[in-house]
């Protein structure tokens, strides 16, 4: 089936693409608010609609919280299963919005036109670039190019405590021959990316005790141990001068970058300080002999995000606090095992308490990293579809951040997954004044349609 009469129907249509999208994205499907569980399942009504007018066999099933929507298509060649997410970040604080976040309209900005809608980058209007590929193939040919499922998640932005259960009791009906993830972003404008490495995630809520209230430091300062003291003294054991974890057995796992994806991001032209200095800051921190691209993508962090203790209020208390807490995030890599990194720092701390101190622990979760085994013909088929779509070559990208559905496609599955997305950096996902260019939307549809032509070829 010849591409080139569906990149034109993409092009004719694009006015019409853009009033569904708007139509999806007027529809408040928060999921983290019991207030919009009406609205989830409105979301999941109109995409099995959407979808059932293009031939798939679409079905909207039930979970302990917000419902799946799974639609099948048969056709020749390879089996895809694409997943995306219909649900939304609450749009808190309101007053920050420049219009109604569920009021959606194209906008005019100095970079072009962008659609402006809570949830336009993240989820639905990604989600919506495949949707639309399929329509105009349908549109063309009368029928898809080879056998898709579409798989939606109606709590992806809260947690995802369905996913799981429902991969494991379903996984014969939604195993493919690989995954297609729209659900990240550009390297940049002009040049696209697939995501071959997707970091992990371990989270330790510790606390430091010692006496057992607040003392005045005036009568007790000096022969009282300090928790603040004894906490600073761990966080800051936690790097070496060189910038290196020092966790125990922490590298463990961690591989280097191969050197056709080293060549390739090297070519990328990323530029560390601009990159800083974009957020105020001048010079690269973190493992001395690695570039800022590589910690961003490929190598495992080790990061306090909040240190609480003592008196935090207005004015001055002089108090010897009764304990400190610290909320501590690993970002993993390559076969990292959380739950060893977990031990091992748990131990750590453990044996750096002084007497008359005691440490607990509480974890926020233990993923681990995903890598997607490029080998597997799919990957490069696509790269060269996405590179004859935009002015640059794609790349794969490695993602600082976590996205767990990979790992779990893996894990419940035993199948690949190709992140391809089209949002950029100020896109303002989870923010106010979220917002998907309008040339994001139309060229993800066609760099779609161009994929699909190359793994039905």
């Amino acid at each position: 089936m010849p591409l080139d009469p569906v990149l034109t129907r993409i092009d004719c249509d694009l006015p019409e693409a853009v009033n569904r999208l708007i139509a999806l994205l007027r529809i408040p499907s928060i999921s983290t608010d019991p207030a919009h569980a009406a609205d989830c399942d409105s979301a999941a009504d109109w995409l099995v609609a959407d979808l059932a007018s293009l031939g798939f066999a679409a079905e909207k099933r039930p979970t302990p919280g917000h419902p799946m929507v799974v639609a099948h298509v048969d056709g020749p060649g390879p089996h895809l299963l694409f997943y995306g997410h219909y649900d939304v970040q609450p749009v808190d604080p309101l007053d920050l919005w420049h219009r109604d976040p569920f009021d959606p309209a194209l906008e005019d900005t100095d970079k072009g036109q962008v659609i402006r809608a809570r949830g336009a980058s993240d989820d639905k209007g990604q989600l919506m670039t495949f949707i639309e590929a399929c329509r105009a193939w349908k549109a063309e040919h009368g029928t898809l190019p080879c056998k898709i499922t579409v798989f939606l998640e109606g709590e992806e932005e809260s947690g995802s405590p369905s996913l799981v259960p429902f991969l494991e009791d379903n996984a014969e009906e939604l195993k493919a021959d690989i995954a297609l993830i729209c659900d990240t972003g550009l390297f940049d404008a002009r040049t696209p990316g697939i995501v071959t490495m997707l970091r992990g995630l371990l989270g330790e809520e510790l606390t430091i005790r010692a006496a057992d209230m607040d003392l005045h430091s005036g009568m007790y300062g000096g022969p009282s141990i300090n928790p603040i003291r004894v906490l600073a003294r761990i966080v800051a054991a936690l790097h070496d001068d060189a910038g290196r974890v020092t966790v125990p057995g922490f590298y463990d796992g961690v591989p280097e970058l191969p050197d056709e994806v080293a060549r390739q991001w090297q070519g990328l032209g990323f530029d560390a300080g601009a990159f800083l200095g974009a957020v105020g800051l001048s010079t690269p921190a973190g493992e001395a002999d690695r570039t800022a691209l590589e910690m961003i993508w490929s190598r495992p962090t080790c990061e306090v995000n909040g240190i609480t203790g003592g008196y935090t209020g207005a004015g001055f208390k002089t108090v010897l606090p009764a304990e400190a807490r610290a909320k501590i995030s690993f970002r993993l890599v390559g076969d990292q095992d959380p739950l060893a990194i977990r031990e091992n720092f748990r131990k750590m701390v453990q044996d750096m308490l002084p007497p008359d101190c005691t440490a607990s622990f509480e974890g926020h979760g233990a993923s681990p990293a995903s890598r997607m085994d490029i080998s597997h013909p799919a990957f490069e088929k696509a790269r060269a579809a996405l590179s004859e779509e935009w002015p640059k070559p794609a790349a794969y990208v490695g993602c600082g951040g976590s996205i767990p559905v990979a790992g779990y496609f893996k894990t419940a599955l035993g199948m690949d997954s190709m992140l391809i997305g089209f949002a950029k950096d100020d896109d303002a996902i989870h923010s106010p004044n979220e917002k998907y260019d309008l040339d994001s939307f139309h060229k993800g549809i066609r760099s779609w349609a161009r994929i699909l032509a190359a793994l039905s070829a």
